[in-house]
């Protein structure tokens, strides 16, 4: 069984028991949280696609960690105009557990 969930302008295909890092969310550690954005249900043969939403399909889930990706460089340069620009960005991720999915 799994399930297609959007959160934080992604959408994310999950099972139960995985594991997976999303955009920040703010919950405590080992608190639960539910994902109510369900795009997709599929249970061995059946799939239930919603219009936009499957309507009264949530997803649960247990925040493991809070934490940063590692750092992306960004390089700018213009040749041959003495430009050059360093920036780097670290951006922020809630690390989930999927511990159900009601249909």
């Amino acid at each position: 069984m799994y399930a297609v969930v959007k959160t934080g302008g992604k959408q994310y295909k999950v099972a139960i028991g995985e594991k997976l890092k999303v955009e920040q969310i703010p919950a405590d550690i080992n608190s639960e949280i539910v994902l109510a954005e369900v795009l997709l249900i599929a249970n061995g043969e059946s799939v239930t696609v919603g219009t936009p939403l499957v309507a009264g399909a949530t997803v649960k889930a247990t925040v493991l960690s809070q934490g940063r990706h590692d750092k992306v460089r960004i390089f700018k340069m213009r040749r041959r105009k003495h430009y050059q620009k360093r920036q780097g960005h670290r951006q922020n991720y809630t690390e989930l557990q999927i511990t159900a999915i009601n249909a």
